[in-house]
């Protein structure tokens, strides 16, 4: 659990959406990739509506996706008070006015839950804690395999959403069964993307959206491919057009 404040040696500033953002990340610590570009770029904002981050980090999504949707009311909710206070800099710094509360989502603080929201976003930890040797660094840990189960980030997101309103989440294809089983109890609507690696290999990573009262059928999109070829060839990237478009232009990732 990172409490305290990051030193300014302990930070780098790194380039998200060809340069869009820039963003104060640990050097050691965690390090958010394309998966929160990824997850910001799904979800279907419209300028004037409000948004929640469950699990904010450092501020990667929401500082992507202020860029994508100007005029958004953002917000998050981060355990690790460290990573909280990064992550007030970092939308700061990128021209966004937003509220970052300290705290755990099992038991918001009073002021989030007063409030509702057009759309709530989390990554939640990709790992169980007791299925897997922990990392060196402790708030990488907390971000890998925090504690808080899979129902708990899918019940607080339900309860924090505005009628209609949306609930995005970006999680591992293995944990796909314990997610999909927790928004069938609280969203309806539910919308399945897997992401993958390659053409014909079987997904790493899914994006999964619920509805607030929704009433449609589930539906399965077909996966969306992140790299060309069958295998990576030389150093540099391979990214398809559709995904580098994501990650170095921010534009929207779309479901179908």
């Amino acid at each position: 659990m990172r409490a305290d404040p990051f030193e300014p040696a302990a930070l780098v500033c790194d380039d998200f959406l060809g340069g869009q953002v820039r963003l104060w990340q640990p050097r050691d610590g965690y390090r958010a990739g394309v998966d929160p570009v990824l997850l910001a770029a799904s979800i279907p904002a419209r300028p004037g509506q409000s948004v929640l981050e469950l699990g904010c980090g450092a501020g990667p999504a929401l500082c992507c996706l202020g860029a994508r949707v100007p005029g958004l009311a953002l917000a998050g909710l981060e355990l690790q008070a460290g990573y909280a206070d990064l992550a007030r800099r970092n939308l700061r710094e990128n021209g966004h006015d937003a509220v970052i509360w300290d705290g755990d989502l099992a038991d918001p603080p009073a002021q989030m839950r007063q409030r509702s929201f057009d759309h709530v976003m989390a990554n939640p930890p990709y790992f169980e804690a007791e299925r897997r040797r922990g990392a060196d660094d402790s708030g990488r840990e907390m971000a890998l395999a925090g504690p808080t189960p899979m129902e708990a980030w899918v019940q607080t997101a339900a309860r924090r959403l505005a009628p209609r309103g949306t609930a995005s989440f970006i999680q591992r294809a293995e944990r796909l069964p314990e997610l999909l089983a927790a928004m069938r109890q609280h969203l309806g609507s539910i919308e399945l993307l897997p992401l993958l690696p390659r053409e014909g290999r079987a997904p790493r990573l899914v994006l999964l959206r619920g509805r607030k009262g929704g009433r449609a059928d589930f539906r399965f999109h077909s996966g969306l491919v992140l790299h060309r070829g069958t295998h990576h060839e030389g150093d540099w990237d391979s990214y398809t057009e559709t995904v580098a478009g994501i990650l170095r232009h921010g534009t929207a990732l779309t479901f179908g």
